[in-house]
């Protein structure tokens, strides 16, 4: 039987970390991407004592990068067919920070880096179909500016809400290539891992600067009723994306959302409205273009 492979971004700690020792634990031949070395090595001898098949490995990339992302993706291409890949990279910066492209980082890592990686690699998901793609996504995306017309939205800088600006692009863009592979045995979902103590929530969300200041007085509140109500462990927030890589009761679905309790949650209607998307795919394919028969 040939070796089913998972890919995950970010692994090495937090909600990938989980994520991988889940597929590890179901089958998969586990490569966990992340940028620390030490890190990765850590990982994978964690994953290698769950795992029931393929041996884990790391492979080190900046994914802030799309240069480096299409390293990433050639390197996985040529390892030949692809089962599942879970892009799990997000993060969210205090202040504004571009990448070493003159992108905006919120929008180039949590939006244009899965999206690239994604498009790069499509061939080797059809070639492992059935196989399945899974964008892990946040409820950040309520709280967005709506307009993509260019990369950064107008108004000042407020690291949450861009975060959710690039959260709901990619929502609107995993839900689109849900419809564009629909029949090809490549089925596309995302997945919300609702509240989580991971490293992002427990240092960036502290400020209150990330908000806008309508919201600053009320952002203690906020954040401590969010943690109450729905900040676990990463384990548990790692479930559905576990869910949405490996349960067969989702077979033959797609462009399905898994929310935090790994059921199907409805769309947020921002992430199907056709300008929207429309807006989102110009300027992802304006920012990080594709090579040509893509």
């Amino acid at each position: 039987m040939m070796e089913q492979r998972a890919v995950v971004t970010a692994g090495t700690g937090g909600i990938g970390l989980e994520t991988a020792l889940g597929l590890a634990a179901h089958g998969f031949a586990v490569t966990v991407v992340g940028r620390d070395a030490e890190r990765g090595a850590r990982a994978v001898q964690r994953i290698a004592a769950v795992a029931t098949a393929g041996e884990p490995r790391f492979v080190a990339a900046d994914l802030a990068s799309l240069g480096e992302v299409r390293a990433l993706a050639a390197r996985l291409a040529a390892e030949g067919p692809l089962q599942v890949l879970v892009n799990n990279v997000g993060a969210m910066f205090a202040q504004r920070q571009q990448t070493i492209d003159g992108i905006e980082a919120s929008f180039a890592v949590n939006h244009l880096s899965p999206y690239l990686l994604t498009e790069l690699l499509l061939d080797r998901l059809r070639t492992g179909a059935p196989s399945r793609i899974v964008n892990v996504s946040s409820g950040a995306i309520k709280v967005a500016k709506r307009t993509f017309d260019t990369v950064e939205p107008p108004g000042g800088y407020y690291g949450f809400h861009w975060y959710g600006r690039a959260k709901l692009a990619n929502l609107a863009y995993t839900l689109d290539l849900a419809e564009r592979l629909r029949d090809s045995g490549v089925t596309v979902f995302a997945a919300d891992p609702g509240g989580a103590a991971t490293d992002m929530t427990n240092g960036t969300m502290t400020s209150p600067r990330i908000v806008s200041p309508p919201l600053r007085l009320l952002w203690p509140l906020v954040r401590r009723t969010f943690e109450r109500s729905t900040a676990g462990p990463a384990s548990a927030a790692a479930k559905p994306s576990i869910v949405a890589a490996t349960d067969p009761a989702l077979d033959g679905q797609t462009g399905l959302i898994i929310g935090p309790r790994t059921h199907p949650v409805p769309a947020f209607r921002a992430s199907t409205d056709p300008r929207t998307v429309s807006a989102v795919l110009k300027l992802s394919r304006k920012l990080a273009p594709l090579p040509s028969g893509h």
